[in-house]
């Protein structure tokens, strides 16, 4: 639910199809914003809102700003990390896949992924077990999963987002470090593939 994520999605397609096969993806949550049911405040929505038009300036990326409209905002990732670590709980592949459904929802459809309602959707959407994906989307297993993924992210430093490090030769190679310029990205990596 990051939306600087969000631009970054592109490249990290890129980063993906770059990658020999014997290297691994591993999704690590970075949280955001902790449960809540409260509204999101005014000056947080608009903090949020001024953070797509950034997106978009420095991404091309798009947005559906009917979400404000139709949607009640709420400050609360976690839900949606949960949701990608129980789709991936299922199936290793559908982690990506919850990922994308996530986004795509949010950004694209105006749907809201703090919710649920939402999430069990795309559950389906992706073809996975609604009824194991409702029951482990709530499960303490799950949420210590989450945590367990806090952990790594605090122990790798990676606190802006998107982080993504590439273990390569047995030392962490920052690809980005927050949202950088595509070009960037791939000529970093390529140099570190080719070495």
């Amino acid at each position: 639910m990051c939306s600087w994520c969000w631009g970054f999605q592109p490249t990290f397609e890129s980063i993906i199809e770059m990658l020999p096969p014997h290297i691994d993806v591993q999704y690590v949550m970075g949280g955001l914003a902790k449960d809540t049911d409260e509204p999101m405040p005014i000056d947080t929505q608009n903090y949020i809102k001024k953070q797509w038009e950034s997106v978009t300036d420095k991404s091309s990326a798009k947005f559906n700003w009917d979400f404000w409209e139709t949607c009640e905002p709420r400050r609360s990732t976690y839900p949606a990390c949960r949701a990608v670590i129980a789709a991936g709980e299922q199936d290793p592949e559908a982690l990506g896949d919850m990922f994308q459904a996530i986004q795509q929802a949010y950004y694209l459809e105006a749907r809201n992924p703090s919710n649920s309602d939402t999430l069990i959707s795309l559950a389906e959407d992706i073809n996975l077990d609604v009824e194991r994906f409702t029951r482990d989307l709530k499960s303490p297993e799950i949420n210590e999963k989450l945590y367990q993924d806090f952990e790594i992210r605090r122990s790798l430093h990676a606190d802006k987002f998107p982080t993504v490090i590439l273990d390569h030769n047995q030392e962490a190679l920052w690809l980005t470090y927050g949202y950088d310029d595509r070009e960037i990205v791939l000529d970093t990596l390529e140099a570190a593939l080719l070495s």
